[in-house]
């Protein structure tokens, strides 16, 4: 079971914040905020028949938009990624259901399991979260059991992590590598390096930016969509019941000061993606019915992608390389 974060440095970080936890597993309205309701919509698209609960982190599948990613049985060491074929519709072009799932690897770790973080880095090497036990591991393409686990504790991440994400192309600090710790609800900073075996060393991480909430999915919004005046980062609060907006800085950092609720009355917010045809953004939930929610009204997204070309001085040199998609 989930830690509840009663007592945790998280729960003393977002009373800092003034935030309101919603219980995971209690029923809530789900409701985009008043500030962007006008331009964004949500719809559930419901529970994915036959990949075990609870979800974890989602992803599109490397140069098939037509497949999705998804972790179950979250949290533990029967963790899985399955691969689910999705039906779009013809004319919007937006998922609107799944077909049946199957095993597309393991996501486990020593004592834990997939947690909301799901995402290809350089290489098309997918990296995830493993909660409670504060790992990174890392699937080369073709592999079905990880390629490489990293425990990050030593490396500066509170315990334990709840998702990742690596800074897309056209924003300030591409290519760079940020860990959530969900437990400790801090954002952190960091590269990576080829290991030499097609896999990467994850580099010790920068100072803490402490945000509240319980922090699990993310991703970066451009300044291009609507109500948006600044390149964002949208972040799940799992212990929140929301998701929140943040500017970002040169580095693609979050601005604390700058946050603002944008969704609502949610059970157990936890991955979270972009779909590279629509640019929708959509969350799964772990708990809360196990969904998966689609938001549109966002922008199709540049179709770029990020590709290492080098290392120097422990950071990452990167170059656009265009993506059909």
């Amino acid at each position: 079971m989930r830690d509840t974060l009663t007592g945790s440095p998280c729960l003393i970080a977002a009373a800092a914040l003034g935030l309101t936890f919603v219980a995971a597993g209690e029923a809530g309205a789900q409701t985009i905020d008043p500030f962007y309701a006008s331009t964004y919509s949500f719809t559930d698209l419901g529970s994915i028949a036959n990949v075990p609960t609870n979800y974890g982190g989602l992803t599109f599948k490397a140069g098939d938009p037509n497949t999705l990613l998804i972790g179950g049985s979250a949290n533990n060491t029967l963790a899985k990624i399955y691969s689910v074929p999705v039906t779009r519709d013809a004319t919007t072009h937006q998922v609107t259901s799944f077909g049946a799932p199957t095993v597309f690897a393991n996501a486990n770790s020593p004592a834990g399991g997939i947690d909301g973080g799901l995402t290809y880095g350089p290489g098309n090497v997918l990296f995830y979260t493993s909660y409670n036990d504060n790992y990174i591991g890392q699937l080369k393409t073709g592999s079905t059991t990880p390629d490489k686990l990293t425990q990050v504790t030593s490396l500066g991440v509170a315990s334990s992590v709840g998702s990742l994400v690596f800074v897309p192309a056209g924003f300030g600090g591409a290519g760079r590598f940020k860990i959530l710790s969900y437990n400790a609800s801090t954002w952190y900073d960091t590269t990576i390096a080829p290991d030499g075996s097609g896999t990467y060393n994850i580099n010790p991480v920068g100072p803490a930016i402490s945000l509240g909430g319980g922090l699990e999915g993310a991703v970066y919004i451009k300044n291009t969509n609507p109500l948006f005046a600044n390149d964002s980062v949208l972040v799940d609060e799992y212990g929140g019941g929301r998701i929140v907006a943040y500017d970002v800085d040169a580095n693609g950092d979050p601005i604390v000061a700058t946050r603002r609720a944008f969704m609502t009355g949610l059970t157990g917010a936890e991955g979270a993606t972009i779909d590279p045809v629509t640019g929708d953004f959509l969350f799964s939930t772990f708990g809360g019915g196990n969904r998966v929610i689609r938001v549109q009204g966002f922008l199709v997204p540049e179709p770029s992608t990020i590709a290492v070309v080098g290392v120097a001085a422990g950071a990452m040199l990167v170059r656009r390389r265009r993506l059909s998609l």
